[in-house]
């Protein structure tokens, strides 16, 4: 596959953000091949498309299988997998934070709660106090963020472009008199 100028730039531009992200460079890449490309790839073009060990691409697609935004597809008369990703940016979205969620916040905030278990135990002491203070806040930080994905998760895809739409005027709407929201 040859890859336009513009196209080029692209997949470079997120490979490096994807890096930026978390995210290793190849795994970024690739996704960015298959979500602009017009059809499914299968991973020896991608691997020649990208210059990437036919390994590395194998690797990179069932990471990006395992986040859920690319699945796999056959081909009439071809017998290899042809990879594509989802079409839909606000679904794919959707499934990238609820993949971090599981991954990030979740072990994150089962640590919070035993470490907040702990010190109720540790007792008294200004110390404790202070650290048990700043655990809370972080703890109440985490499960309002938390809960605010469950709700936006169960959110169509058109609803959240809608909610997401809705910017200013819920900032506005928050806006308390005399003061900032």
């Amino acid at each position: 596959m040859h890859l336009s100028p513009t196209m080029q730039k692209l997949v470079i531009h997120w490979g490096k953000m994807g890096a930026r992200w978390g995210i290793n460079r190849s795994v970024a890449q690739i996704y960015a091949l298959l979500f602009f490309s017009p059809e499914p790839l299968p991973a020896d073009e991608i691997a020649e498309t990208l210059s990437l060990a036919r390994s590395n691409v194998s690797t990179s697609l069932r990471e990006l299988q395992g986040w859920g935004i690319v699945t796999v597809t056959q081909r009439l008369g071809d017998r290899r997998e042809h990879y594509e990703a989802l079409e839909d940016v606000w679904e794919t979205f959707q499934r990238i934070a609820a993949e971090r969620r599981r991954r990030e916040f979740d072990p994150t905030l089962d640590m919070l709660r035993a470490s907040m278990r702990e010190l109720d135990e540790a007792g008294a002491g200004a110390d404790v106090a202070y650290a048990k203070q700043r655990l809370s806040h972080m703890l109440e930080f985490l499960q309002a963020v938390t809960s605010w994905h469950e709700e936006t998760r169960r959110l169509s895809p058109s609803a959240l472009r809608k909610l997401a739409r809705f910017g200013t005027r819920i900032r506005k709407l928050l806006e308390l008199p005399g003061g900032k929201p």
